[in-house]
């Protein structure tokens, strides 16, 4: 174990070289020098005078943000020796086993790209550059002929590669319980139980406000009333503040509708300021000029999923707008230094794709066109969203909020603690997580109903960890275990849990947690 003074030194020592090459530092540079020439500003307390003003002006605020979000974003420091990979992913088979799942995507992306005599990248013709600024804002109503195109990959082809996991250190023998050999996910990882839960998610005990909980029966009017504009006041002077970890410690409880888009970006530090807007445009200008292969599966993903959905068809133009960006920032390659996954190239005079979309990732983005309306903005948080929490959702590593912990806390949590609907399911050759997988790699998008799946994520931000999608699907299985006791195959075990567009998640979560006995 590492010393913890030498530890918390090496943190400190590696944000201040991340944020010191940063637009903020300049920034903050600046504001130090032009307020040297203020009368109040003394030679004799020029330290304390210079750190003064840049707290009464905001600047301090934002720094605390900054360094909020750099501990949010990046591991523990190393011990030095330790090699660079083991910062990425510190168990080698899962290394491996990701790495081969690259090349097993690749080769697919390739093959594509060989059969149908489409180039990964390559230069777009004037004509169509200009076709395309032209409708930049309308390209939902294009369009293009995207028979040929296929996903490279759907969610089931990747839980076959997490099924098939194995530990080859691990001897199974060991483990005295047999419920290890009734799930489908096979690794020795930790993930927590009831108990531990209930300690980590203290807030959303039964006794404590929520909201968006549809409480009004419960509740006397005018108590309700009270309750929602003090919660409205704090989350009022929270987005003042602009204090991220405040934002983040609030969200636990729920976000008000007028307010969340403010919160969620307090919280990921999502700014939009003429930089980042400058940023952006300079990824548009990059759309312009050059097509992806990648596109086409943009466009086709957009079209198979988000457009056929009632919620999210209308913002098919932001869609494809913020999706066709994301695939050029190279400032999403920051992620891949903590993440077990390698960045594919496009061979754009070597440059590198942010990632290779699959079927449904567009619905990562989707939820969020409800929220923000300005395209910079709505792309800024999406992309510190996917940073901090949606990339797990589609690679193999031993995080505690990757997918392949989700998988096993699900799992583990139906046996724990519905043993019964868990057996009665595999009887009828039903595994759950087949059931629930979808649900899970999408963060629930799609499945809920948008108001539900913001509360949802509410939590993901406040509690900075995707623990609770898991709770949450376990959490559907016991809401629905009477039906699901009664269903004799798997194509009725599916009709039960087809729609979950009527569910309330947070009473659904509360009482699983804080109900459930042990």
């Amino acid at each position: 174990m590492m010393d913890e003074g030498i530890e918390l030194s090496l943190t400190i020592a590696q944000i201040i070289q991340r944020l010191r090459g940063s637009h903020l530092h300049s920034q903050i540079e600046r504001q130090a020098k032009e307020c040297l020439h203020q009368p109040d500003v003394k030679l004799e307390s020029l330290k304390e005078d210079v750190r003064s003003f840049l707290k009464t002006s905001g600047w301090e605020r934002k720094l605390q943000n900054a360094v909020y979000r750099e501990l949010h974003i990046q591991l523990p420091p190393r011990h030095p020796p330790a090699p660079p990979e083991h910062l990425k992913e510190p168990l080698v088979y899962m290394r491996k086993a990701q790495a081969s799942w690259e090349k097993r995507v690749l080769k697919s992306l390739n093959s594509m790209s060989t059969e149908l005599g489409v180039p990964l990248a390559h230069m777009r013709p004037a004509a169509e550059q200009k076709e395309l600024t032209n409708k930049w804002n309308e390209m939902g109503t294009d369009e293009p002929d995207l028979s040929r195109f296929r996903p490279v990959y759907a969610p089931k082809d990747f839980l076959e590669v997490l099924i098939g996991l194995r530990n080859p250190n691990h001897d199974s023998s060991e483990d005295i319980s047999v419920r290890s050999h009734w799930g489908l996910i096979q690794v020795p990882l930790n993930v927590r139980d009831i108990p531990h839960l209930r300690e980590a998610y203290s807030e959303l005990n039964l006794t404590s406000g929520q909201m968006g909980i549809d409480d009004h029966a419960l509740i006397h009017p005018a108590v309700l009333c009270t309750h929602s504009l003090f919660c409205l006041h704090v989350s009022c002077v929270v987005v003042m503040e602009e204090d991220s970890a405040a934002a983040q410690q609030y969200s636990r409880q729920g976000c008000p509708t007028g307010l969340r888009a403010d919160l969620w970006a307090l919280i990921l530090n999502a700014t939009n300021q003429p930089q980042d807007v400058m940023h952006y445009e300079q990824l548009k200008a990059g759309v312009i000029q050059h097509n992806l292969l990648v596109d086409n599966l943009i466009y086709k993903d957009v079209k198979l999923t988000a457009s056929n959905d009632d919620y999210y068809f209308v913002f098919e133009d932001f869609l494809y707008q913020v999706l066709l960006c994301f695939s050029r920032d190279t400032a999403v390659l920051e992620h891949f230094k903590y993440n077990s996954a390698t960045p594919p190239k496009s061979y754009i005079q070597g440059e590198i794709i942010s990632v290779i979309p699959f079927h449904g990732f567009s619905m990562y983005v989707a939820p969020l066109c409800f929220l923000y309306n300005e395209p910079s903005k709505l792309y800024n948080v999406f992309r510190e969203m996917y940073i901090r929490y949606f990339f797990r959702l589609h690679s193999i590593s031993s995080h505690p909020s990757g997918i392949l912990s989700l998988c096993l806390q699900f799992e583990r949590l139906l046996q724990t603690h519905l043993p019964q609907l868990f057996y009665h399911l595999r009887q009828i050759g039903v595994q759950p997580l087949r059931l629930a997988f979808k649900w899970m790699v999408r963060a629930f998008s799609g499945y809920l109903s948008t108001d539900q799946l913001l509360l949802l994520w509410d939590r993901i931000l406040g509690y900075d960890s995707l623990e609770v999608v898991a709770v949450l699907a376990a959490a559907v299985f016991a809401f629905r275990a009477e039906n699901l006791m009664e269903v004799t195959s798997l194509a009725s075990a599916e009709a039960v849990l087809a729609d979950l567009s009527t569910l309330k998640v947070m009473p659904l979560i509360q009482v699983f947690l804080f109900a459930t006995a042990m």
